[in-house]
């Protein structure tokens, strides 16, 4: 089943969301974009909870919405399953009268709704919160539930509506690596919407970003982080994200390891490097830092004041410099240079 969308929707006189989107069968693609760029509106028109002026929505070769063709498919009948932000639980029922919502909203049997939904908490590691009420969760709990509920319906697409935007930052990891999970096990597409870059090069196969009411730049991860297209784009790859793993105060990213300042932690991690903390040398430099390597230059693309050099193997990164720069160190496509980076520049958490 694939999701297919190709939609306007205009917001009063001020703006129109105008976009296109694919996502395949068991693939993950993030709408990433800034407040206001139209993400909530997609999620509306995409749910049915708003009509689109143009053009077409369709879900594994159902048309959802097709105002020529005179077609609009209410929200409780498309078969979407929607993970809003603030997760909309109903804090007066019980965790398992909540998961059993949308089937019981489909008409389903008391009984086979609770069963299901037993299931569902189990699957979750929820079953000993079954009987308590929504509003005494905790954020993860309650983000926990809000996929549940969404999942339990059986959905041909999954919406997840800025998922970890309420969670405290030492929820966020230990939710996402499970939502990861969850996502690697629902086999339809699913779309997450999210003004967190590290939350869409984690757990998107596929980024769209969104800015002013269009799809500025479509790509991998890699594609979005080395390759900005736009000034918002160039600002929004901010850090370096590697995976790698982390052993006594090294990470291993391919096959480059990397000096970090952190000695304690160990296992997959997600290592961040600013490209502004990264030195551009024509030699090796001189003194002693602990992370200098030799490399190529792929690509030099200028934005403004700034200019964001991409480099190749043994790990490619994006650094960014001053025009000054660029020319006291005479740097071109395929120029060699060396790097160096602090160990206390190198951000590192649980990948």
């Amino acid at each position: 089943m694939t999701l297919n969308a190709s939609i306007t929707v205009k917001r009063g006189d001020e703006f129109t969301l105008e976009m296109s989107i694919r996502v395949e069968e068991g693939k993950t693609a993030a709408l990433l974009g800034p407040n206001g760029a139209g993400k909530s509106t997609a999620v509306a028109a995409l749910a049915g909870l708003l009509p689109i002026d143009q053009g077409r929505i369709v879900l594994g070769g159902r048309v959802l919405d097709d105002p020529d063709a005179g077609v609009f498919v209410p929200p409780d009948e498309r078969g979407i399953g929607v993970v809003f932000q603030d997760y909309l639980l109903f804090g007066h029922l019980t965790v398992s009268e909540n998961v059993a919502f949308g089937l019981r909203s489909q008409k389903k049997g008391r009984d086979a709704a609770e069963v299901k939904a037993s299931a569902w908490l189990e699957r979750l590691g929820l079953s000993q919160l079954s009987k308590s009420k929504a509003r005494d969760l905790s954020g993860g709990q309650a983000q926990k539930v809000a996929v549940a509920r969404a999942l339990i319906i059986d959905p041909g697409l999954l919406l997840l509506d800025e998922p970890m935007a309420a969670l405290d930052a030492t929820t966020r990891v230990e939710v996402r690596r499970d939502l990861a999970d969850h996502l690697s096990e629902f086999a339809g597409p699913r779309l997450l919407i999210t003004h967190d870059p590290t939350e869409a090069f984690l757990l998107a196969d596929e980024i769209n970003v969104i800015e002013e009411g269009r799809i500025t730049q479509v790509g991998s991860a890699d594609d979005i982080r080395l390759r900005p297209r736009t000034r918002y784009v160039a600002d929004l790859a901010g850090s370096n994200l590697l995976t790698g793993i982390a052993s006594s105060g090294a990470v291993t990213v391919g096959t480059h390891v990397l000096q970090v300042g952190d000695t304690a932690i160990g296992g997959s991690v997600l290592a961040t490097i600013h490209p502004r903390a990264i030195s551009v040398h024509r030699q090796h430099p001189e003194g002693s830092p602990r992370n200098v390597w030799k490399t190529t230059i792929v690509r030099i693309e200028h934005f403004g004041d700034r200019v964001r050099v991409q480099t190749g193997d043994p790990l490619p990164l994006a650094v960014e410099v001053t025009p000054a720069a660029v020319d006291a160190l005479r740097l071109k496509g395929d120029s060699e240079i060396w790097l160096s980076v602090k160990a206390t520049e190198i951000g590192v958490e649980p990948g």
